[in-house]
């Protein structure tokens, strides 16, 4: 594919840290090899659209460290139908971009893959989600800033627990996945994680809980997508089953998705990034990148759309045993 001249960048589904580090990356990585590179606004619907960024040499100095995404992104339900894909493929021709870099979630996946087999365009995906539910890496761009945000958040949550010897219920993002909640609980010393994952039965847990009077106060960190509902539905059942002691309730919310990276996410997106170019420009599509075991995966779209990553076991057995 010597004679790809313009290769395209855009940010879909929700923002996560890093996706600016990403779209640096991708365009820098193209400048040095004398192609030029082409901003997507807005995801599908800037494609739509013809929304396009294409001095986007001279935006991409000092974002590395801003959270969100300069390229802006958008949830669009009309790229989900053939006509609206059909429109995107032809902005894309009728504007020079011979290739795509998509960072996004599986929603944005789905859509890269369909314009792939639609119209014969070239496209790579990075992981780039605050989740870290995508199949075929070990960590999405995001999340590391994500968890960290939120243990920030727990850790002075838990001066007011102690003070008052307080159950506090820590409402975190994942309608369907639990790796936010699992990570922050074992990362802050929570005494339990309601996950999407798992079913608890909560008369059982209160009368566990009321049983371990040594500790006075506790967290429990709880995702938005768990079985049991949310923290507030939670709060209520843990009153109405029998709890002995004050409890509160905090939804940390939309703070995860935004602040400056860290480092291992601005590292993650920059490495990724690099690689979806080279892996263009040797006529690879079709495929997202992703890390594992500190080394370089390509996953095919249809799989890291369609198989489950599965939580880690171990560090499901880890909760109960170090909050013991």
């Amino acid at each position: 594919m010597s004679n790809m001249k313009t290769i395209g960048v855009f940010t879909s589904g929700g923002d996560a840290p890093g996706m600016n580090a990403a779209v640096r990356a991708v365009a820098r990585t193209c400048y040095g090899h004398n192609i030029n590179c082409v901003g997507v606004y807005n995801g599908y619907e800037g494609m739509m659209a013809g929304n396009f960024e294409k001095k986007l040499k001279s935006k991409i100095a000092n974002i590395m460290q801003r959270g969100g995404t300069i390229l802006k992104t958008a949830r669009c339900q009309e790229f989900m139908e053939a006509e609206g894909r059909a429109r995107a493929a032809q902005e894309l021709k009728a504007n020079g971009i011979d290739a795509l870099v998509a960072v996004g979630g599986n929603g944005t996946y789905t859509g890269a893959l369909k314009l792939g087999q639609e119209h014969g365009i070239p496209i790579i995906g990075l992981p780039g989600t605050i989740d870290n539910d995508i199949y075929g890496t070990d960590y999405t761009i995001g999340f590391d800033t994500a968890i960290n945000t939120a243990i920030d958040a727990i850790d002075k949550i838990r001066d007011t627990a102690d003070s008052h010897n307080r159950l506090f219920i820590v409402e975190v993002m994942g309608r369907h996945a639990g790796y936010i909640a699992l990570h922050t609980a074992i990362g802050s010393g929570a005494y339990s994680a309601f996950l999407p994952e798992t079913d608890t039965n909560i008369p059982e847990w209160v009368n566990t809980l009321n049983k371990q009077r040594k500790k006075l106060f506790n967290i429990v960190i709880v995702a938005e997508g768990n079985k049991n509902g949310n923290a507030h539905d939670i709060a209520h059942k843990v009153k109405e089953s029998g709890f002995e002691r004050d409890v509160r309730v905090t939804v940390i919310g939309h703070l995860q998705r935004g602040g400056s990276p860290t480092c291992q996410d601005r590292v993650l997106a920059s490495r990724l990034g690099y690689r979806a170019v080279n892996s263009l420009l040797s006529g690879e599509s079709g495929i997202a990148l992703g890390i594992i075991n500190d080394k370089l995966e390509k996953t095919p779209f249809e799989d890291a759309i369609y198989k489950k990553k599965e939580l880690c076991v171990d560090l499901m057995e880890m909760i109960n045993l170090l909050s013991t």
